[in-house]
C-alpha cells in the first residue's frame, strides 16, 4: 500500500520548486513535477523510481494546465499539497515595461496560478481534502522600485487567495500563502526578463544596486523544510512568512504603513465613507 502525500509542484525544474520536489521525496512523498523544462529532472526521477513524475506544463496555457492536472490525478490517483510556485521576474521601471512584457509576466505569475488553482479544486473538493500553497513574496505588502509588475502579479496573487481561502475552508481545503523571502533561486538569472532601460533611470538603479548589493540570499534547500511542516500541520495558517530576516522586514513596513495612515487619519475621516 502506498502511503504518503502527493504533491503537484509548478516550476518544478529549479529554485523552489525543486527544492520543495527534492524535499518531498526525501520525505517519502510522490510528486507531480510541473516545468517548462523537464530535462533537468530527468536524473532526480531515476533516482526516485515511480515516485516522480515529470510534466512538461506551460502554466499560462489554461487548456493545457486542466490537462495535465487531469493527468496528475490519474497518474497517483490523488492530489494532497499543491504548490504554485512557477514565475519570473520582470525586472525594470514600470515606465519601461512594454505592453507584451506585462502580459507576459502576469500570464505566469498571476493568472498561472489562478489556472491551476481553477483545476486542482474540483479534485480537492469532491476529496474533502487538500492543500493549496500559494508563494507569493514578502514584498506583497509594498511596492519596490525596479520590480513592480512582480510585486504586482505576486500581490495580485495574495488577494485572490485570501478570497479562495474563504471559498474553500468549508470543503476541508485549506490555502496558505506563502510569503517567500530572498533565496538564491537562480530568479535574477535564469528568471529575469528585463526592461529596455530608460537612462533617466540610471541613478536610482544605480541606488538600489548598492542597497541590495550582490549577496544572492541562501540556498533555496533551506526553505523546504519549512514549507514541508507547513504542509503538515493539521491547521495551518492562512499566511506565512518563510525567513527569519524577511519577517523582521515586514513587520518593519506594516508598523511603516500604520503609523502613514494614523498621521493622516483626519484627512481620512473628513469623509463620511
Amino acid at each position: 500500500m502506498t502511503t504518503g502525500k502527493v504533491w503537484f509542484i509548478t516550476g518544478a525544474s529549479r529554485g523552489l520548486g525543486r527544492a520543495f520536489t527534492e524535499a518531498a521525496l526525501e520525505a517519502g512523498d510522490r510528486v507531480v513535477a510541473a516545468a517548462r523544462h523537464v530535462e533537468p529532472l530527468t536524473e532526480l526521477a531515476a533516482r526516485h523510481p515511480g515516485r516522480l513524475a515529470p510534466l512538461p506544463l506551460d502554466v499560462s496555457d489554461r487548456a493545457a494546465v486542466h490537462e495535465a492536472v487531469d493527468r496528475a490525478v490519474a497518474a497517483f490517483g490523488r492530489l494532497d499539497v499543491v504548490v504554485n510556485n512557477a514565475g519570473g521576474l520582470l525586472y525594470g521601471m514600470v515606465e519601461e515595461a512594454t505592453e507584451e512584457q506585462v502580459r507576459a509576466h502576469l500570464d505566469v505569475n498571476f493568472l498561472g496560478a489562478l489556472w491551476v488553482s481553477q483545476a486542482v479544486i474540483p479534485y480537492l473538493r469532491e476529496q474533502g481534502s487538500g492543500r493549496i500553497l500559494q508563494i507569493t513574496s514578502m514584498g506583497t505588502s509594498g511596492g519596490m522600485a525596479s520590480v513592480g509588475l512582480y510585486g504586482a502579479g505576486k500581490a495580485a496573487l495574495d488577494s485572490l487567495s485570501e478570497a479562495l481561502a474563504t471559498e474553500l475552508e468549508p470543503f476541508g481545503v485549506k490555502v496558505t500563502i506563502v510569503q517567500m523571502g530572498g533565496y538564491d533561486t537562480g530568479l535574477f538569472t535564469a528568471g529575469t526578463t528585463a526592461t529596455e532601460p530608460l537612462p533617466v533611470y540610471e541613478p536610482l538603479r544605480a541606488r538600489l544596486a548598492e542597497m541590495w548589493g550582490e549577496d544572492a540570499g541562501p540556498p533555496a534547500s533551506t526553505a523546504a523544510p519549512v514549507v514541508l511542516e507547513l504542509a503538515s500541520l493539521p491547521e495551518p495558517p492562512r499566511r506565512l512568512i518563510v525567513g527569519g530576516a524577511s519577517y523582521d522586514m515586514v513587520q518593519q513596513m506594516d508598523r511603516a504603513r500604520t503609523e502613514l495612515y494614523q498621521a493622516w487619519e483626519h484627512l481620512s475621516r473628513r469623509a463620511p465613507g
